[in-house]
């Protein structure tokens, strides 16, 4: 049973924000608009952090993809009073969009703020919806929703590789973030696999999480910059 996870070289990240554009596109994550953004309501499943340092003009920008961690043990998933939220045996934590009650425990349990909830209806621009993955479903006002790793593509690619009777590689499951990553700062697979990229990148001297000293273990791993 794979463990799936994910290693972000902050050294490579450049913020260019590409990870943003295809995460919002593969899951239906609709535009913010003015309101959203003045009321800081706005949804983003990964977003850049960045953080800037010095005075002009030794001025260092560092950039740091938020997106949500997939906890091997989630706080989320301890307070849902309805089971919207839960972890596979593969340490994926997902959302059940129609269960969940907009109750909110899970955004207030989770410590890096990577849970939105959905204060109005989404909206996009006219003609916008003939673009929609169907893959994934539209989430109404009043739901909770965040990164799931895409965990549609794993459907599909273990559907492929039943019909094509092979194993699943590696290559056929790749969320849209770390596929469209131009300066390759992202990796996925199995962390449980010793000779997969994301398991060897884990082990690395610069490898840490976001706040493990919490305990909740975290799936996404950084590697932090080199000196």
């Amino acid at each position: 049973m794979p463990k799936w996870g994910m290693v972000i070289d902050l050294d490579r990240c450049n913020g260019c924000q590409a990870c943003v554009v295809a995460c919002g596109s593969e899951n239906n994550v609709a535009p913010p608009d003015p309101v959203s953004m003045q009321s800081d309501r706005e949804i983003l499943w990964i977003r850049i952090m960045s953080t800037t340092t010095g005075e002009y003009p030794n001025v260092e920008t560092r950039h740091i993809p938020l997106l949500c961690q997939h906890c091997e043990h989630p706080p989320c998933v301890k307070v849902c009073p309805v089971g919207a939220t839960q972890i596979s045996k593969e340490g994926i934590v997902g959302q059940i969009f129609a269960r969940c009650i907009g109750c909110r425990y899970c955004t207030t349990a989770c410590p890096y703020t990577a849970r939105y909830f959905n204060w109005f209806d989404p909206k996009w621009p006219e003609g916008a919806e003939r673009a929609h993955n169907p893959d994934v479903s539209v989430r109404p006002k009043g739901v909770v929703e965040k990164c799931t790793f895409c965990h549609h593509r794993l459907q599909k690619a273990r559907e492929r590789a039943r019909w094509e009777d092979r194993e699943l590689a590696p290559e056929d499951y790749i969320p849209a973030c770390v596929e469209s990553c131009p300066s390759e700062a992202m990796s996925f697979g199995d962390l449980d696999n010793p000779h997969s990229d994301v398991a060897r990148l884990s082990r690395d001297k610069r490898a840490f999480k976001l706040l493990e000293d919490l305990g909740t273990e975290p799936k996404v791993i950084y590697l932090r910059e080199q000196t």
